[in-house]
């Protein structure tokens, strides 16, 4: 299946290197040169997918879901020029970051991949992550017909996982902590809370989930753009930045929710990206 989209404000370099998903990796282009960064191959929602941008159009060639679906995916539907535009007049000093990560777009990813996903982000590198990630995709996820690619495991999957199987794949004191938090979501099923502290409250409940995985689930599996993820990079530029002191949590979400109010997650990412980089 071949879907075309004309698109703005979007590059694929960004989306899939800014942190927020782990299955998306440089393709060969169409001239067979290894590497360029418009090209990516990936999975998501059970499917395989190339993708490709070029002359502002991007083309998805998968092997499943429907033209809604990756429009929903891309976030297709929200204007990021507007997203930046607005965080600029909020506060100035966002504006080389939106210029730097100009191509972001937050994907709208399954909720429990995300939830397992960043429990095994933590204390952990991006490249270490998806190494994880795929070792634990390929050990209890079905292939995708007509690749050699893995879907995610299902929670019934991993709740009943053995403990010591999960820690032979490198997964560490977070074996646990994957077991039960499948299990849990298989009692209570995807949140349904509106209010975001009301939510982050539920998901704090999930063994291994933090302050700061929770935000990430929020905003990576849930579409909450709202939430301000704190990690090592963000504790950094908000010292740099504003002057916060590094341990200084609550003054930097309360900073975040007063300069960026509803879409501080986009400036989030705008900032990780653009820090990362530097």
């Amino acid at each position: 299946m071949i879907y075309r989209y004309k698109a703005e404000d979007i590059c694929l370099e960004h989306i899939f290197e800014c942190g927020q998903t782990f299955r998306w990796r440089p393709a060969k282009n169409i001239s067979g040169d290894a590497g360029h960064p418009e090209v990516y191959e990936g999975v998501c929602g059970g499917y395989f997918a190339r993708v490709s941008l070029n002359d502002g159009v991007l083309t998805v060639d998968a092997t499943g879901g429907d033209e809604e679906f990756w429009f929903n995916y891309f976030d297709l539907g929200r204007d990021y020029g507007e997203v930046k535009r607005v965080l600029s007049e909020k506060e100035p000093k966002i504006l080389e970051a939106t210029k730097q990560g100009y191509g972001i777009r937050i994907l709208n990813q399954d909720f429990y991949e995300m939830l397992i996903s960043f429990i095994i982000s933590q204390n952990n590198n991006i490249p270490r992550i998806r190494k994880c990630i795929e070792a634990i995709c390929e050990e209890y996820g079905e292939i995708i017909p007509g690749t050699d690619r893995y879907a995610f495991p299902k929670p019934e999957v991993l709740a009943a996982a053995d403990v010591s199987r999960l820690a032979e794949l490198k997964l560490g004191y977070r074996c646990p902590y994957i077991v039960e938090s499948s299990k849990r979501f298989l009692e209570v099923g995807l949140p349904v809370e509106n209010d975001t502290a009301a939510l982050k409250k539920e998901l704090l409940k999930y063994h291994g989930v933090g302050p700061k995985v929770a935000d990430c689930i929020m905003l990576f599996g849930l579409g909450r753009v709202d939430a301000f993820p704190i990690d090592v990079w963000v504790k950094r530029i908000m010292n740099d930045m504003y002057g916060f002191e590094l341990n200084d949590l609550k003054g930097m979400q309360a900073f975040a929710a007063e300069k960026f109010g509803e879409i501080g997650g986009l400036a989030q990412q705008y900032l990780f990206y653009y820090y990362r980089e530097m």
